[in-house]
C-alpha cells in the first residue's frame, strides 16, 4: 500500500501531558500499520474550541483556525489537513468554510494574518481521522490488517454531536451513522444494535461549569449502552471520551449505580486489532481498564 500523507493537527488535548496523549500515542501506532505519515503543522496553536464562542468575538475565532490552516499551506502544500480532535475538526472546518463563503471576512482574516508573514487560500480539505480511515482506506483494507480480531467483545460505538453535526461522514444519517458499528465488525468485535445514545452529547464543558446536567447526559449514555449489553464503549472524539469515563465514580455516588464502563478511542481498537501491546495501543492510559483489550493485546 502506498504512503499517505497529511497535514496533521493534533490538538491541544493530544500535547503531551495533556489528557488525551494517549489517544495520539494510538493513533501513531494505527498509522504505521497503514503506513500513513502525519506532517504536524509547526507552531500550531489553539482551534479556541467552545470558548471562542462565548467571549472572544467572532473574527479572532476564525482567525486562530486560519493561521493554522496558512501554517499548513505554507509548510505542508497540497495535503489534506487532518485532525483526530473533534472539536479542532470541527472548528478548523468551520472556519475555512465561513471565511470560504464571505469575502469580506477572508479579506479581515488575511490582514490579520499578514502580521505574521501568512496568507490564508482555504483550498484543502479539513477532516477528521476517522473520515480518512473510512474514505480514503475503506473498511475491507482496514480489516486486512487484523491479526488478533475483537472476538466476543460488545462495543456500543458513541459517535456523539461534533463529529456529527453539521458535517458528519460522507454519506452517514446525522440521526444513525453506521460507521463505528462498521468498523467494531470489521475488527471482529460486535456493535450494540440501536444503540440509541450514540449521538447524543456528553455536555462538553458543562461537565466544569454545570456538572449536574452534564453527569445527567452521560448517566444516559453510559445506561443505554449497558442496556445495549456492551462491554464497553467507543468514540471518536477526546471530550466524549474524557466525560464519559472519568466522571461515572461521580456519577455512581450520585444516582447509585454502579459503572464501570471502559471508554476507549476506536484507535485503541485498531493498535489491538492489529497486533499491538498494551502500551503501544495506549491502554495504559485509561482510568477505567478496559480488560478484555488487555486480555487480547498481551496474547
Amino acid at each position: 500500500m502506498a504512503k499517505k500523507e497529511y497535514s496533521f493537527y493534533p490538538g491541544c488535548s493530544s500535547q503531551k501531558g495533556a489528557s488525551s496523549i494517549n489517544y495520539l500515542r494510538s493513533v501513531e501506532t494505527m498509522c504505521e500499520d497503514l503506513d500513513v505519515q502525519l506532517n504536524t503543522i509547526p507552531d500550531w496553536n489553539c482551534c479556541s474550541a467552545s470558548i471562542g464562542y462565548n467571549g472572544g468575538g467572532e473574527l479572532p475565532r476564525l482567525v486562530l483556525s486560519a493561521r493554522n490552516i496558512a501554517l499548513s499551506e505554507k509548510n505542508h502544500p497540497g495535503q489534506d489537513i487532518v485532525s483526530p480532535c473533534a472539536a479542532c475538526w470541527l472548528g478548523t472546518r468551520e472556519s475555512q468554510e465561513r471565511l470560504n463563503h464571505n469575502d469580506s471576512l477572508m479579506a479581515e482574516a488575511n490582514t490579520a494574518l499578514k502580521e505574521a508573514g501568512l496568507e490564508l487560500e482555504g483550498k484543502k480539505d479539513v477532516r477528521h481521522m476517522v473520515e480518512v480511515l473510512i474514505e480514503d482506506f475503506g473498511y475491507d483494507a482496514l480489516g486486512a490488517k487484523v491479526k488478533k480480531p475483537l472476538n466476543d467483545i460488545k462495543i456500543a460505538g458513541y459517535v456523539g454531536c461534533q463529529t456529527n453535526r453539521p458535517f458528519g461522514i460522507d454519506g452517514e444519517s446525522f440521526e444513525n451513522p453506521k460507521y463505528l458499528d462498521k468498523l467494531i465488525e470489521t475488527l471482529g468485535g460486535e456493535p450494540v444494535e440501536n444503540y440509541d445514545k450514540k449521538v447524543s452529547c456528553c455536555g462538553g464543558a458543562l461537565a466544569f461549569s454545570e456538572p449536574d446536567k452534564s453527569q445527567a447526559l452521560i448517566k444516559d449514555i453510559i445506561e443505554s449502552a449497558y442496556d445495549g449489553g456492551a462491554d464497553m464503549i467507543v468514540t471518536p472524539c477526546p471530550v466524549c471520551q474524557m466525560n464519559v469515563e472519568v466522571y461515572q465514580d461521580q456519577i455512581n455516588a450520585k444516582y447509585n449505580t454502579k459503572f464501570k464502563m471502559p471508554v476507549v478511542y476506536y484507535s485503541t481498537l485498531i493498535s489491538v486489532a492489529y497486533g499491538h501491546n498494551a502500551k503501544d495501543s495506549a491502554l495504559d492510559g485509561q482510568v477505567i481498564r478496559a480488560k478484555q483489550l488487555e486480555e487480547i493485546a498481551a496474547k
